[in-house]
């Protein structure tokens, strides 16, 4: 029988068993209320994604910031969007698919670009941005915030995400030049060595 949380149908599928294994408790509940935000952005929006894509794209979106998840050193982003493209190829979805769950991923924390691309790349940025920061939230009906919160508890969510943050990330910090990821390593690390896109263009080799 589907299970059904807030009056939406959460997709069958190994990817729920893959991430609750790979990631933390926090970064899995977070996850599935990304997707059950992002789900009612798209009622509110007229949007039509596909349920599964989404439902990947918010189970992968937080899955580089296991310390690392990728042999390569790059943005954690790039890490969870990797894997979730590998992980739907691997299981014979097709390229535009899984490219679509890749920019999904890649791009969730990047404003301004999300919401001029698929549904499934708009809609897990919204569910994020509503999760982490509140945005939209109090134009989502209290009943369906209660049920969602009530199958995947918030706990003390600041304070456990922003932490989760920075040890997935304490250890490539460059990857967080320019991004807002720079923020939490300079929270957490007073005297991390942020550089501006300022000092860049100063100090570079050109004599003008």
């Amino acid at each position: 029988m589907s299970e059904v949380i807030a009056g939406f149908e959460i997709p069958e599928t190994e990817a729920t068993g893959f991430i609750e294994e790979s990631t933390s408790p926090l970064i899995y509940h977070h996850s599935r209320r990304v997707f059950l935000f992002g789900l009612i952005h798209a009622q509110r929006l007229s949007l039509k994604p596909d349920p599964e894509l989404l439902y990947v794209a918010a189970l992968f979106h937080d899955l580089g910031l296991m310390t690392p998840f990728s042999e390569a050193e790059q943005r954690f982003e790039v890490d969870g969007a990797d894997h979730a493209r590998k992980f739907l190829l691997d299981r014979g979805f097709s390229p535009a698919a899984a490219e679509t769950v890749w920019e999904a991923v890649a791009l969730h924390t990047t404003p301004g670009i999300p919401g001029r691309m698929a549904p499934e790349v708009a809609l897990t940025q919204l569910g994020v941005v509503t999760d982490v920061l509140g945005l939209g939230l109090d134009g989502i009906d209290r009943d369906q915030v209660a049920e969602i919160l009530a199958a995947h508890p918030r706990g003390d969510f600041k304070n456990e995400f922003l932490r989760a943050q920075f040890d997935g990330q304490k250890n490539r910090p460059e990857t967080t030049n320019g991004t807002m990821n720079s923020d939490v390593l300079e929270h957490f690390s007073p005297g991390f060595p942020r550089t501006t896109m300022v000092e860049r263009v100063v100090a570079s080799p050109w004599p003008s």
